[in-house]
C-alpha cells in the first residue's frame, strides 16, 4: 500500500513537475512579449513625435505656400493693373508721338515761312515808315506770332520730355514685375519641393507607424493568450493538486480499512491443521500495478484475497510427502477472489484435489490457479482484468476449512507467488 501511494505520489509529483515546466516557459514568454511591448510602444511613441515634427513643418511649409500663393496672385493683380496702366500709357504716348508729328510739321511750316520772309522783316517793316500805325500793329502781331511760335516750340519739348519718361517708366516697371515673377517662381518651385519632400516624410511615417502599431497590436494579443494559458496551467495544477491530496486521503483510508479487515480476519482465524502458520504473513488485494506484460510485474503483482497464508510454497501438505506447488490463503467464506493480473479464463469447472478451480491464462506461458472456490463467478473464454472478481473463497475439494488454493505457472512449472505478489504484515 505504501508502495502504491509512494507510486501515485510520484506520479502526481512528475505532472506538477511537467505543469511547473509549462508554466515557467509561459511566464518566460510573457516576459518576453512584455518586453516587446515595451520597446514597440517607445518606438511607435518616437515615430508619433516625429510624425508631429514633420506634419507641423509640412503645415509651416503649406501656410507659406499659401501666402506666397496669395501673393503671387496679388503680384498677377498688379501685373494687370500695371500691363494697363501701359496699355495706356502706350496710348499716352501714341499720342504724344502724333502731336509731335503735328507740332513738328507746324514748326517745320513755320520754320520755312519765316525762312522765305526773310530775317529781317521787323527791320524791313521799321525801315518802310509810310504808315506809322500800321506798323506798330503789325509789330505787335509778330511779337504775337513769335510768342506763339516758341509756345508750340516749347510744347514740342515737353512732349518729348514726357514721352521720354513714360517710355522709361514703362521699362522700369516691366523690369520690376519681370523680376518680381522670377523671384516668386523661384521661391514657389522651393516650397512646391520642400513640400513634396515633407509630404513623403510624413507618408513613410504614417506607413512605419501603421505597421509598428499592427505589430505592437498582435504582440498585445500574444500576450493576452499567454496570459489564458497561464491561468488555465495554474488552474490545473490547483486542480491536480486537490486531486492528488483526495486521492492520497482515500488511499490512506482504504489502506486503514484493508488492515483492520485484515486484523478483523486474524481474530476470526481458527486453528488450522499441517501446515498452518500462526504468524504467517498477512496478504492483500491492495496492491495496484501499472499493468504490462505479466513477466514485467513480478513482485508488483496483488493477491488474490485478503487474508493470511497459512501454507507456503513448497511446503509439506499435512501427512502427505508431497508438498505445496501453491500457497493456501486463509479467508472467510464468500470473500471475493480477484484475478492478479489480466487475461483470458482457460478453465473454471470443478477438478478432484482442487475443488472449484479457476486458471485464467496471462500469456507467454503464464497462468494463475484458483482452488477451493465456494462458487465461480468467470467462466472460460472470459476476458478478465487486473482486480475482477472471478470467485468466491469457500472449502471445495475435501478442504476442511474455508481457504483459498492460489498458485502459478510458468512454462507449466510451478512459481513461488511469494515472489510476484506482494506481501504485508
Amino acid at each position: 500500500m505504501l508502495r502504491t501511494i509512494f507510486i501515485l505520489i510520484l506520479s502526481c509529483v512528475a505532472t506538477f513537475s511537467l505543469a511547473n515546466e509549462q508554466r515557467a516557459q509561459t511566464k518566460q514568454e510573457l516576459a518576453q512579449a512584455a518586453k516587446d511591448i515595451a520597446e514597440l510602444e517607445k518606438l511607435v511613441k518616437k515615430i508619433q513625435q516625429e510624425k508631429s515634427s514633420a506634419e507641423q513643418a509640412l503645415k509651416k511649409t503649406e501656410v507659406e505656400i499659401g501666402d506666397l500663393e496669395k501673393q503671387v496672385k496679388e503680384l498677377q493683380q498688379e501685373e494687370k493693373k500695371t500691363e494697363q496702366e501701359l496699355k495706356e500709357l502706350d496710348e499716352q504716348k501714341k499720342k504724344l508721338q502724333s502731336s509731335r508729328l503735328e507740332q513738328q510739321k507746324l514748326i517745320a511750316i513755320q520754320a520755312r515761312a519765316a525762312y522765305q520772309s526773310g530775317q529781317q522783316e521787323p527791320l524791313r517793316l521799321l525801315l518802310n515808315q509810310q504808315q506809322p500805325e500800321k506798323f506798330s500793329r503789325n509789330l505787335t502781331y509778330y511779337q504775337y506770332i513769335g510768342k506763339a511760335r516758341q509756345q508750340q516750340i516749347n510744347a514740342f519739348n515737353e512732349t518729348l520730355r514726357q514721352l521720354n519718361n513714360i517710355s522709361s517708366q514703362i521699362t522700369a516697371q516691366q523690369n520690376k514685375l519681370a523680376q518680381q515673377q522670377t523671384r516668386l517662381l523661384s521661391k514657389q518651385e522651393s516650397l512646391t519641393e520642400l513640400r513634396k519632400q515633407r509630404q513623403q516624410k510624413v507618408a513613410s511615417l504614417s506607413q512605419q507607424q501603421r505597421k509598428e502599431s499592427q505589430s505592437l497590436k498582435s504582440r498585445k494579443a500574444d500576450q493576452s493568450e499567454l496570459n489564458k494559458v497561464l491561468q488555465t496551467i495554474e488552474a490545473t495544477l490547483a486542480r491536480q493538486a486537490r486531486e492528488a491530496e483526495a486521492e492520497r486521503k482515500r488511499q490512506q483510508l482504504l489502506a486503514e480499512q484493508q488492515r483492520q479487515q485484515a486484523e478483523q480476519l486474524l481474530d476470526k482465524q481458527p486453528t488450522v491443521s499441517a501446515g498452518k502458520q500462526p504468524q504467517s504473513p498477512m496478504v492483500s488485494t491492495a496492491v495496484i500495478h501499472q499493468g504490462g506484460p505479466f513477466s514485467s510485474v513480478r513482485g508488483k503483482l496483488p493477491w488474490p484475497v485478503n487474508g493470511r497464508l497459512i501454507a507456503r510454497f513448497g511446503s509439506a501438505r499435512g501427512d502427505t510427502r508431497s508438498k505445496w506447488d501453491g500457497v493456501l490463503i486463509s479467508s472467510q467464506p464468500g470473500t471475493q477472489v480477484r484475478a492478479i493480473h489480466s487475461g483470458r479464463v482457460v478453465f473454471a469447472d470443478w477438478l478432484r484435489g482442487a475443488g472449484l478451480l479457476v486458471i485464467i491464462d496471462h500469456g507467454d506461458g503464464y497462468l494463475s490457479l484458483y482452488g477451493h472456490n465456494q462458487s465461480l463467478l468467470s467462466s472460460p473464454g472470459d476476458i478478465v482484468q487486473t482486480g475482477q472478481v472471478i470467485s468466491t473463497v469457500g472449502n471445495t475439494g475435501g478442504q476442511d476449512q474455508a481457504a483459498l488454493y492460489f498458485a502459478i505457472r510458468q512454462q507449466g512449472k510451478p512459481a513461488d507467488p511469494t515472489q510476484w505478489c506482494r506481501t504485508q504484515g
